[in-house]
């Protein structure tokens, strides 16, 4: 039995009667409402790509797109820890639907991975090209940077030392293995730790998950697929490690740019190239279309990391169109990793835990 508190991403209690009944139909898996979900699918190609990040990295993607007639109908981009991966739907631009020839299909993998190989990368680049499978865009990001390793810490990439704090133990009286997160709530949180268990394949049997103004608390009471509880030192380290990157990948690190306006052919290259030319570094991006607008969210820094200088943001705003581009966050600052968590706080009723999505801002849940 699993049951959650929920609210709409603006905080306010979910009254929507088209909302909720999407979201009870959802979770009795309705064939129906699955079909309805990816009743656009095949109508575009979809390319997975993951690699080394560099700034300027969208940009020279967007920009050979462009150049080879490509549209960029939706994407999402996440960078995290020297890795980025990217979902991308595009069409041809001359017919609007998905590209088929194969011989296309091969130059654009060339083109892309030469691009993804300019800066010489520690890892070999990974593009695939197909038609768009029945999976969570958001899943597949989390599983695409799993397996870059993004978990791993390099030596160029300073430590955060203000990230979530994540504490893995034994519960040998219970024969489970006991995993405890605190770290500043957000919406997707529980969706991005659950799935990040589940693809380390790791069973939850109980847990609750506390929010409060800002922060989140999740205890989570865990077994292998194989039945076992963690029995190392290295596995205990790699499923800490794992939930920090899991958690980290989503979050909100730096300025975050609204753009909202027509959309048109090569529209996503001619953004992403003056946001570069003006020495800003996107950390993540969504973009979308949608009955001819297109609306794009763009979380940026300066190529060092640093917070933007507003004077840079008022001048990109005069090359685009204050009514286009509007600043919609500030950089985020996580808390300082606690030494512990109160025990106490978390225990409630336990749930056994599914896969499933999450539709809205999870506040608390046992």
């Amino acid at each position: 039995m699993d049951v959650f508190y929920v609210t709409g991403n603006d905080g306010n209690k979910a009254e929507d009667e088209r909302v909720l009944n999407y979201i009870q139909k959802a979770l009795e898996i309705d064939a129906s409402v699955v079909n309805s979900i990816r009743s656009s699918i095949g109508e575009y190609t979809s390319i997975e790509l993951s690699g080394t990040d560099r700034p300027g990295l969208l940009s020279d993607v967007s920009a050979v797109l462009t150049d080879l007639g490509c549209n960029v109908v939706n994407a999402e981009i996440w960078t995290h820890n020297a890795r980025a991966a990217a979902v991308m739907h595009i069409t041809e631009q001359s017919t609007g639907s998905a590209i088929e020839d194969p011989k296309r299909l091969s130059l654009i993998k060339e083109l892309l991975s030469n691009v993804l190989r300019a800066n010489g990368n520690f890892r070999s680049a990974i593009i695939c090209i197909s038609s768009p499978e029945e999976t969570h865009t958001g899943r597949r990001l989390h599983q695409m940077m799993f397996a870059a390793r993004d978990f791993e810490k390099l030596e160029s990439v300073n430590e955060n030392s203000t990230g979530p704090y994540v504490n893995v133990s034994d519960c040998a009286d219970r024969d489970y293995t006991v995993v405890t997160v605190r770290c500043i709530d957000r919406p997707k949180l529980l969706f991005d730790t659950v799935f990040a268990l589940t693809d380390m394949q790791y069973e939850v049997f109980h847990g609750t998950v506390i929010t409060g103004r800002k922060e989140a608390y999740q205890e989570y009471y865990i077994r292998h697929v194989d039945g076992l509880p963690i029995s190392s030192e290295a596995e205990r380290q790699r499923v800490t490690e794992c939930l920090e990157a899991a958690i980290e990948r989503r979050s909100s690190e730096g300025l975050e740019l609204e753009m909202c306006t027509d959309d048109r052919f090569g529209l996503l290259s001619d953004i992403t190239r003056i946001l570069r030319e003006n020495g800003l570094s996107i950390r993540r991006a969504e973009i979308s279309t949608k009955d001819g607008k297109a609306k794009d969210s763009f979380f940026v820094t300066d190529v060092s990391g640093d917070p933007v200088d507003p004077k840079i943001v008022l001048l990109i705003q005069q090359q685009i169109g204050k009514t286009v581009l509007h600043v919609r966050g500030k950089s985020n600052v996580l808390p300082e990793s606690p030494k512990e968590t109160p025990r106490s706080f978390l225990f409630g009723t336990l749930f056994r835990c599914r896969s499933f999505q999450n539709f809205g801002l999870i506040k608390s849940y046992s």
